[in-house]
C-alpha cells in the first residue's frame, strides 16, 4: 500500500532553501519515493489551514517512507530544512 508524506511549509530563507531543494530529490528516490506535488500554485478551498508551499511525496509503503525520514541521506537535509522554514508534515497510508 502506498504512503504519502504531505507537507505545508513556509520558507523563511528562500535563497538558502535552494540547497535543500537541490538535494532532497535524490534522498527520496533512493527510498523509492517520488514527488507528486512540489511547491506549485495552491488555493485554499476550505478550513483553517493557510497553505504555503505544499508538498506531496509518494512512497511504495509506510515502511519505505519512514526509512527515508530516518535515513542518513536525509538527516542533514532535514536539519537544513528545519532551520530555514516552519510548517507541518504528516505521513498518511494510501488505500
Amino acid at each position: 500500500m502506498s504512503a504519502y508524506v504531505i507537507g505545508n511549509i513556509e520558507v523563511m530563507d528562500p535563497v538558502r532553501y535552494v540547497t535543500y531543494t537541490q538535494g532532497v530529490g535524490a534522498s527520496i528516490a533512493a527510498h523509492g519515493g517520488r514527488f507528486l506535488v512540489r511547491g506549485g500554485a495552491v488555493e485554499k478551498l476550505e478550513g483553517a489551514v493557510d497553505p504555503k508551499r505544499v508538498v506531496v511525496i509518494e512512497f511504495p509503503t509506510v515502511e519505505r517512507a519512514k526509512a527515508w525520514w530516518d535515513s542518513d541521506e536525509y538527516r542533514e537535509l532535514k536539519a537544513l530544512r528545519q532551520s530555514l522554514s516552519v510548517g507541518s508534515l504528516m505521513l498518511a497510508a494510501g488505500v
